[in-house]
């Protein structure tokens, strides 16, 4: 027997000061059965990150040909292709191909051991841009997990504050590497 997704949903209310981006969000986000609460807290940040209309979670772990995110423009081409975890240099060339932007963002213990081994691979993809979230960020965002979410990001200076009622995360991200 398979085993299906779990359905958490959450109201994501978002203050990005930095790019005068105001909105709440009603997300429906379907859990792997494979993938772990940091994983799903970590895409949840991502999406307060870039936030857009056009912006949805794609096929990701059940899709090998679909990134966490993306968000595609009216033409119906890729404008961002946002990867969460440390995929391989296959899935990056692929989606440096495909998409006008590439953003990764990395957690977890093995993730500087996975750049020292992939970032001189990545150099040569000008459209990418590689980020690594802190493991204790990433520990304090699964702790916010629920079936029923309420949430406030709040984005200033570069500064990024993930809440609910009663706890607050202060989100550290390290850039590895810069588009361009």
């Amino acid at each position: 027997m398979a085993l299906t997704s779990t359905i958490f949903r959450a109201e994501l209310s978002i203050s990005d000061i930095d790019r005068n981006y105001y909105e709440t969000h009603a997300l429906t986000i379907a859990r792997h059965p494979s993938e772990t609460d940091e994983r799903m807290m970590v895409r949840l940040l991502v999406f307060a990150l870039h936030a857009d209309a056009q912006l949805a979670f794609a096929g990701d772990i059940s899709n090998s040909d679909e990134p966490a995110l993306w968000r595609k423009d009216l033409t119906g081409e890729i404008a961002d292709w946002i990867e969460v975890g440390q995929p391989d240099a296959k899935v990056v060339r692929k989606a440096a191909g495909r998409a006008h932007r590439v953003l990764i963002y990395a957690y977890g213990r093995s993730a500087v051991t996975w750049w020292t081994k992939q970032g001189a691979d990545f150099t040569r993809f000008d459209n990418l841009s590689v980020y690594r979230i802190s493991d204790a960020t990433c520990r304090d965002l699964a702790a916010l997990a629920v079936r029923n979410m309420t949430l406030q990001c709040l984005i200033q200076d570069g500064a990024v504050t993930l809440s609910n009622a009663g706890n607050s995360v202060e989100v550290e991200i390290e850039m590895l590497k810069a588009a361009g």
